[in-house]
């Protein structure tokens, strides 16, 4: 069973083309704190030309705020071709917000759960890719581009993120989802130079049998688990790559941490022994405050009267020496 979960908040976070920008979604409110939202895979870009930190994640609803305690929100903002491979009425996972060249794109996984692309081992597999959209301000509307598929249609990814690498040219990296494959991988695809699109194959980089510290029960013996989950790609201040990814040890939801051996992203790719966040807390990114401080954004998951409920938790985090360190939770 695929575990991922969603709020009545996220489900109902689909949007089609034709609405207008910043458009209050049902639930808005204004001045709420961040531990009374409701968010899977929270990502926020901070914006120094607005003043203002953008929140998105899964559902494709966006919050505002100017100083991460404070959120207004939520708004739609993403706009689908509905009679793209998507559908009229896609869910939206772990959106992503990246600023690139005086644009704002919108990296985003889109599920059509009317079509199957696979069974495999009993599980019908719907279509879902990872895709992005754009726009030229930071809170939308966020619009379709030049090619309407980025990724191979027979195959469920998913997570999709933005890293530009030392050879300056921007790549997607993503999940290729363990459901088809039954051992999850992280792969990298070249974008086209103003990211309307990809070009070449998908290159791997990892799988999830390759981390020491997850795990999981199958047929009673215990192995990797085969969860690979939200990929955020950084640098520490002595220029080393690293990548954040998320899977499970058991039935705990869990955060570790790699590093490139070459520092780009064909790797190799090496796991570091121990998880880096305290249990129940992952799908993290990393982000810079205006006052100069790294942050990192993940949610918490928690079950709370027979529900999963994730909201979005803060940490310090230290990326100025060789590795990144966690520090204590922002209450």
């Amino acid at each position: 069973m695929i575990k991922r979960f969603f709020t009545a908040i996220s489900i109902i976070g689909l949007c089609v083309m034709g609405m207008s920008a910043q458009t209050p979604h049902k639930g808005f409110r204004e001045n709420i704190p961040l531990d009374s939202i409701v968010l899977s895979d929270p990502a926020i870009l901070p914006d120094r030309a607005s003043n203002t930190y953008y929140m998105t994640g899964t559902g494709g609803l966006l919050w505002k705020s100017k100083d991460l305690k404070s959120w207004t929100g939520p708004y739609d903002v993403a706009r689908i071709d509905p009679k793209s491979w998507m559908g009229p009425h896609p869910a939206i996972w772990a959106a992503e917000l990246h600023q690139y060249k005086g644009k704002y794109y919108y990296f985003a996984t889109f599920t059509n759960q009317a079509v199957i692309i696979d069974t495999v081992r009993g599980n019908k597999i719907e279509r879902r890719a990872c895709h992005v959209l754009v726009s030229d301000k930071p809170d939308g509307p966020y619009v379709p581009m030049k090619d309407s598929i980025y990724l191979p249609a027979d195959k469920p990814t998913l997570d999709g993120t933005f890293w530009v690498d030392k050879d300056g040219q921007p790549y997607m990296v993503y999940c290729y989802e363990w459901l088809q494959n039954w051992d999850g991988t992280i792969e990298k695809i070249r974008l086209k130079p103003n990211l309307e699109g990809t070009m070449g194959e998908a290159e791997l980089l990892f799988r999830a049998s390759d981390s020491p510290w997850s795990r999981e029960k199958e047929d009673g013996k215990v192995r990797p688990n085969k969860v690979t989950d939200g990929p955020w790609l950084f640098r520490t201040g002595t220029g080393k790559l690293g990548m954040l990814w998320t899977s499970w040890i058991y039935d705990v939801y869990t955060q570790g941490v790699a590093y490139s051996a070459s520092g780009t992203l064909d790797g190799p790719w090496v796991q570091e022994e121990a998880p880096i966040t305290p249990p129940n807390f992952g799908h993290g990114m990393l982000f810079q405050t205006f006052d100069g401080k790294w942050m990192m954004s993940v949610h918490s998951h928690d079950v709370v009267d027979g529900r999963y409920l994730r909201i979005p938790t803060l940490f310090h985090v230290d990326i100025s020496g060789d590795k990144l360190v966690v520090g204590d939770k922002i209450q």
